[in-house]
């Protein structure tokens, strides 16, 4: 029989991950402080984070933010009883709450893997998504064919904080390539081209991105505006990502840019999905002048 896997947080992406592996036969106990709605059928439903540490070796979390996944850690380490071995963070906290955490389990002698992913929900329905994975050598062996059934591990390198490093810098390229292709769209339909036209020549063109590859085509050509993430929580992952390429000392003029782009989305239009930046950028138009 497959060992037990402990999950905390069944938001958007948990819920979707977690189904993969419920459907590989392995025993989920799961907590949310939301709500437990969203969990895979048959799953046990724990009435609190200590139960969660008491029932299973590996527990695997899925959280908004590193405060959040700070205190479950906590709760897990100071849980009696408890037979938690090994904590996955599969959430975007940063790299320095990764090391954080990482130090705080290692004292109650539990072993941190830091592991983000990134591919929307789409890519959790699918189990396409990217995780990327830091921790030695030897755990990232062992958890990886589990990993796998939720998507595409990748080895970043053996110390927490390796993998948040990643995942920030793909979301800060990929908010920074959303941004600018609203704007290059809607420069190009003014010019009364039809969108399919450019987004047709500049995926055959140096100008591909994901933004136009897949945004666009599949979610806001046809006003759907559905990719299942907020501008919200992109606004915190990019400035998760500022804030420490400020500390590593790293250029910044471009991402201090995209983040007030997005603050002013996120301000003007709060609950926004991530593609809503379209119709955000239109209406910036200035007048006409007569």
């Amino acid at each position: 029989m497959k060992e037990t896997i402990g999950w905390i947080g069944i938001g958007s992406m948990g819920h979707r991950m977690s189904r993969h592996l419920a459907k590989a036969g392995y025993p989920l106990v799961m907590a949310d402080a939301v709500s437990t709605e969203r969990a895979p059928e048959g799953a046990k439903i724990a009435a609190s984070n200590a139960e969660i540490a008491q029932s299973a070796e590996t527990v695997i979390l899925s959280l908004p933010d590193g405060n959040v996944s700070l205190a479950v850690a906590r709760e897990l380490a100071a849980a009696p009883k408890r037979k938690v071995k090994s904590v996955i963070d599969t959430s975007t906290i940063g790299p320095q709450a990764a090391q954080a955490i990482a130090a705080h389990l290692a004292e109650a002698g539990i072993a941190f893997v830091d592991a983000p992913v990134s591919g929307g929900t789409s890519g959790a329905d699918k189990a396409t998504i990217a995780i990327m994975v830091a921790c030695p050598v030897d755990n990232y062996e062992r958890f990886k064919p589990l990993l796998a059934l939720m998507g595409k591990p990748f080895h970043v390198g053996p110390k927490p904080g390796q993998g948040q490093a990643v995942k920030v810098l793909n979301n800060f390229l990929s908010a920074t390539a959303l941004a600018a292709t609203s704007e290059a769209v809607d420069f190009g339909t003014r010019q009364g081209i039809d969108m399919k036209t450019i987004l047709d020549i500049v995926n055959a063109s140096s100008g591909r991105n994901s933004a136009s590859d897949d945004k666009f085509p599949n979610r806001i050509l046809h006003g759907r505006y559905d990719a299942g993430f907020t501008a919200k929580l992109q606004l915190k992952d990019i400035r998760l990502y500022l804030e420490d390429a400020k500390a590593a000392g790293v250029p910044s003029e471009v991402a201090t840019t995209v983040v007030d782009v997005w603050a002013r989305l996120d301000a003007a239009m709060p609950g926004a999905d991530i593609t809503e930046m379209y119709p955000y950028t239109q209406k910036k138009r200035p007048a006409k002048r007569s």
